[in-house]
């Protein structure tokens, strides 16, 4: 794995979290991401196949705790402003049962396989989106103490 460029403290660490849709896990990590490491981070998401939409379940479930995604949209990481691209220090995927998107970057890429909940029998999606948001809260948590950013 390759390291992120050094630069100066008060410039924040640029994350991508990348998947297929970019409609569940990706969007809970950027929402959790946003939350957790506020001006210290810039951080976006993307998917190799947008959807077009963020599931409903998973603005739900960070509604639960103050986190508003609901003016998110699913995109690709062609999409994402070309200064943000050229400066990023993760990449971050986090696919489990399909093939995770890949993209050229200098960045170090870091992959958390976290169950995809849409995939989730429409009575068993609240859990497993509550699910996927614990597991990737737990991971930022852990990124963030070693990257000094909570």
């Amino acid at each position: 794995m390759s390291e992120p460029r050094s630069k100066p403290k008060t410039e924040p660490v640029h994350i991508l979290f990348l998947c297929v849709a970019n409609s569940a896990r990706s969007q809970l990590a950027e929402g959790l991401a946003k939350s957790l490491f506020g001006d210290k981070a810039e951080i976006h998401s993307a998917g190799s196949v947008p959807s077009g939409k963020v599931q409903p379940w998973a603005i739900e479930v960070l509604e639960e705790e103050g986190v508003d995604i609901s003016r998110n949209w699913s995109k690709s990481f062609e999409q994402l402003p070309p200064n943000f691209l050229a400066t990023l220090d993760y990449v971050i995927t986090l696919c489990a049962e399909e093939v995770c998107p890949t993209m050229v970057s200098k960045a170090a890429r870091l992959h958390w396989p976290i169950p995809d909940p849409a995939a989730a029998t429409e009575s068993d999606k609240a859990d497993a989106f509550r699910s996927a948001k614990a597991m990737i809260r737990l991971r930022l948590q852990e990124f963030g103490k070693e990257h000094g950013l909570v």
